[in-house]
């Protein structure tokens, strides 16, 4: 699959089709891609949790906020919840600022994600003192993000941005819509 057809099937995907696993080698190959690509200074101080058990699973999403947009949805039922998870940490024994590391890193994953048939979402909105406890997680080591990962389940379909508003949104057939920038309008 070409790099643009990925990227465009690489969106934020909240329901899954969770009795489709994810094993721990698929997950430590995405962590891998992650770990091959560029870092601010090379400092490399990115670490990763994984998180394919069933129960771990149920622990993490309860940490998690789904869908600031959708206000009248809390979130993926049973049955739709990740079957994955990766939380993207900082060991600031290494390094306090990562600079953007996180961003490329995820990226690699969720493309590599993509490529694999699945897809992903990445969440920022999650209690980061209980995901420290639950884990056992050192003090140097600080989660920034929870990556979702599972079978999608939803159809996402990127429209073009009408008047300014950025929210995406779902229609009655629960097709969710990803309003984007014109390219014209990006470029200076």
């Amino acid at each position: 699959m070409e790099i643009k057809e990925l990227i465009k099937k690489n969106r934020s995907y909240r329901r899954f089709f969770q009795n489709e696993r994810i094993n721990e080698n698929q997950l430590k190959n995405w962590v891998d891609n992650a770990r091959l690509g560029a870092s601010g200074r090379n400092a490399q101080s990115m670490k990763y949790k994984i998180i394919f058990r069933e129960d771990e699973c149920l622990k993490v999403f309860k940490t998690c906020k789904w869908a600031g947009y959708l206000s009248d949805w809390d979130g993926p039922i049973d049955g739709e919840q990740a079957s994955a998870y990766i939380i993207v940490c900082n060991d600031e024994e290494i390094s306090k600022n990562y600079f953007c590391d996180d961003g490329i890193a995820i990226q690699n994953i969720l493309l590599s994600a993509v490529e694999s048939g699945f897809g992903g979402c990445v969440v920022k909105a999650f209690d980061v003192k209980k995901i420290k406890e639950l884990f056992n997680l050192t003090d140097n080591i600080h989660p920034i993000e929870i990556i979702a990962l599972g079978k999608p389940k939803e159809q996402v379909v990127i429209c073009e941005m009408e008047n300014n508003k950025i929210e995406y949104y779902r229609d009655e057939n629960q097709i969710h819509y990803v309003p984007k920038r014109k390219l014209e309008d990006i470029i200076i």
